[in-house]
């Protein structure tokens, strides 16, 4: 007995001297950058907070590098390309246009076809219309056509006065005077007034209201509690800003600072259904256009709206949507001219449209990197050290062949992503946050194309710091990982998923993939039930805040729940 027990003394020596071992290996794996996005992520917030309230703008670039050097050292962020977009367009239809955030403008469209319908694919039945509740970028469309905020984009990009006439600032950069168009209306014909845009703002950070975005409403003074932002008289609206803000406007011009009508609102919704009001056809808004008709998940039908204070410029009376994320049924309407503008292509169709020059075909740059997630309070790094599930999860980035999935998926012009933040971004003190994909990116994208034998290699040196034992380069069935990737349905995406499942499973790792209808992928995502999610981000406003403001522990858009640890049973 006494040998029995000294043998297994010895044993659980030798594992626990092993497991230090692994854990040292891991400690000096990581970036100096390194922050545990579990039990520290307060410094992060700390750090978000910091660059808000800068007031010297040359620090505040040096800042947001900082950030992101945090983020990229976690791996919960995994960058696969940069962003552009595609979409077929009838060569009958002029006036469409977008900005570089992928929001799509369609009240100054024209058809040439004698139509005064305009038929369109704009995504899946939308997870919310409510401006203040909408995150996704189908969402945002709809929004930017049936809403108005104060300032919006142009056929060129730049923001332009929409309710507002204009604004003034106080020469500290803190306080704003907006001045609105005299004779605005909402869509039932009752006034909006600078009240509407006070009870609005006011609104989207309440607690009770949980927008996704309320966060965006940090920099003012007195948020959240007390926002400052008070209507003076019908056409004044001031607030106050606790730091100067380079790109208020943009803000001004965002969907989560529209107004909404408080008298439909609060006759139509519920405390614990803050959206419930604009659920069904009917509700009150004040943009292009009107909703009034929905088939949910089939289509919706929105008119031209007399009261929207640009209305003698628009000749389109209708937009009729197909609700659909099935790129090859909403291709094969676009085909067969029941509809005259799509968002998606299939992927296998990509290639004969760039032999054949299809004129309809349309390639335009976007600010926005498709990425991948962890969930950092994944079940999968139970008994991992915060360092050891960082090392886990840089394996399987450098294990992702980027090039083929840009070239071979994308089609389009991808460039392949080395950073969170893409190449092209405004730096917010007159320069670009980066501009070179390898010089300034946190590892070289092509590694696994340009030396695979040494990127596997490097790749289970970071498994076996974690943990993980290997024989002949493929994990031991002693230590298996076995791991879900969550997306919704587009050929696109399911293409890529299935490109890294099979680059993961070169040295034993299982992925499986789950296919989920595009509102339960959103929700699934948003609360944290997931291992490993299909994700994407196109940037609100052409400033790096705004990408590295949503991974605050308390922002609505922190799918890796970063800061949100709970437990592993939770």
């Amino acid at each position: 007995m006494k040998k029995f027990l000294a043998l297994l003394i010895a044993a659980v020596m030798c594992f626990s001297m092993g497991a230090v071992a692994f854990a040292d290996a891991a400690d000096d794996l990581v970036s100096d950058a390194f922050i545990d996005p579990i039990n520290d992520w307060a410094k992060y917030d700390e750090m978000i907070a910091q660059i808000k309230a800068e007031t010297d703008f040359a620090k505040r670039t040096e800042l947001m590098h900082q950030a992101e050097d945090v983020l990229m050292s976690n791996y919960c962020v995994i960058p696969i390309y940069y962003y552009n977009d595609q979409y077929m367009q009838k060569d009958y239809v002029s006036g469409v246009y977008s900005n570089p955030f992928a929001t799509k403008f369609w009240m100054y469209a024209k058809l040439d076809n004698g139509s005064t319908t305009f038929r369109t694919n704009n995504g899946p039945e939308p997870d919310y219309l409510d401006p203040a509740l909408n995150s996704s970028v189908d969402g945002a469309c709809l929004a930017a056509n049936s809403f108005s905020g104060l300032y919006t984009y142009n056929a060129e990009g730049v923001t332009t006065p929409a309710c507002a006439e204009g604004y003034e600032v106080s020469e500290d950069g803190l306080t704003y005077t907006v001045t609105l168009k005299s004779g605005l209306k909402w869509s039932d014909g009752s006034d909006l007034t600078a009240a509407d845009f006070e009870y609005s703002w006011k609104r989207a950070v309440a607690p009770e209201t949980a927008a996704d975005y309320e966060y965006m409403f940090s920099g003012f003074n007195g948020y959240p509690d007390a926002l400052n932002v008070t209507a003076v008289d019908d056409t004044t609206l001031v607030f106050v800003l606790d730091a100067p803000c380079a790109y208020m406007e943009d803000l001004m011009a965002f969907p989560t600072f529209y107004p909404v009508c408080k008298a439909y609102v609060e006759a139509n919704s519920t405390p614990d259904a803050p959206g419930a009001w604009c659920q069904e056809a009917g509700f009150v808004s004040n943009g292009a256009f009107v909703c009034t008709g929905w088939n949910h998940d089939v289509s919706m039908t929105y008119e031209k709206n007399p009261y929207w204070f640009d209305a003698d410029k628009v000749t389109i009376e209708k937009v009729e949507f197909m609700l659909s994320q099935d790129d090859t049924a909403i291709y094969a309407a676009y085909n067969a001219g029941d509809i005259d503008f799509c968002e998606s292509v299939p992927t296998d169709e990509i290639a004969t449209l760039l032999e054949t020059e299809n004129p309809e075909f349309h390639i335009v740059d976007e600010l926005g990197t498709y990425y991948a997630a962890f969930n950092a309070n994944s079940k999968l790094f139970a008994d991992k050290t915060p360092a050891q599930a960082a090392c886990m999860r840089q394996a399987f980035s450098l294990l992702i062949d980027r090039d083929y999935i840009v070239e071979n998926i994308g089609q389009t012009g991808q460039v392949a992503a080395n950073a969170y933040l893409p190449l092209g971004m405004a730096d917010g003190n007159g320069g670009f946050f980066k501009t070179d994909a390898i010089e300034e990116g946190y590892y070289d994208p092509y590694a696994i194309n340009n030396d695979y034998e040494g990127t596997v290699a490097k790749a289970i040196e970071l498994l076996e710091a974690a943990g993980y034992k290997f024989e002949n380069g493929v994990l031991s069935s002693e230590t298996p990982i076995n791991i879900e990737y969550l997306t919704n349905e587009s050929s696109g995406h399911i293409a890529i998923a299935e490109s890294m499942q099979q680059d993961f499973s070169a040295i034993g790792i299982e992925m499986t993939i789950q296919v989920q209808d595009w509102n339960v992928f959103l929700e699934e995502r948003k609360q944290g039930n997931f291992d490993f999610a299909r994700e994407g981000w196109i940037a609100d406003f052409n400033d790096p805040i705004n990408m590295l403001e949503m991974f605050t522990t308390v922002s609505g858009n922190n799918d890796p729940q970063y800061g949100r640890f709970e437990g592993w049973d939770a």
